[in-house]
């Protein structure tokens, strides 16, 4: 299993009462794919320097910490991009942290 960082943007056009479901449907699905969930950095709402769609001028970024196997990852990049839930996202690989021994 390697170690991932997926930086979730959600739209949250009309829907910002929700966005506390939405993030534990994402964790829900990432879990159900065999993934191991780390962290939940729940971040805040940010306007988009560029608008791509008049629809959503800002959203919500949510960055989960997990390890998955690497066959897994297309998986999950098309699940995501098939939910409306999600703006956008973007899985990065993540050093892993060694902790130190005093």
């Amino acid at each position: 299993m390697k170690r991932y960082e997926g930086l979730f943007i959600l739209n949250t056009a009309g829907k910002e009462e929700t966005i506390k479901e939405t993030i534990d449907k994402v964790s829900a699905d990432l879990t159900a794919l065999g993934c191991k969930l780390e962290t939940v950095q729940k971040m805040e709402k940010r306007a988009f320097a560029r608008v791509a769609e008049k629809k959503a001028s800002s959203g919500y970024y949510v960055n989960y910490i997990f390890e998955a196997e690497p066959a897994v990852l297309a998986q999950l990049q098309k699940r995501f991009t098939l939910n409306e839930d999600v703006f956008r996202v973007l899985f990065t690989e993540s050093p892993v942290v060694l902790s130190k021994a005093a």
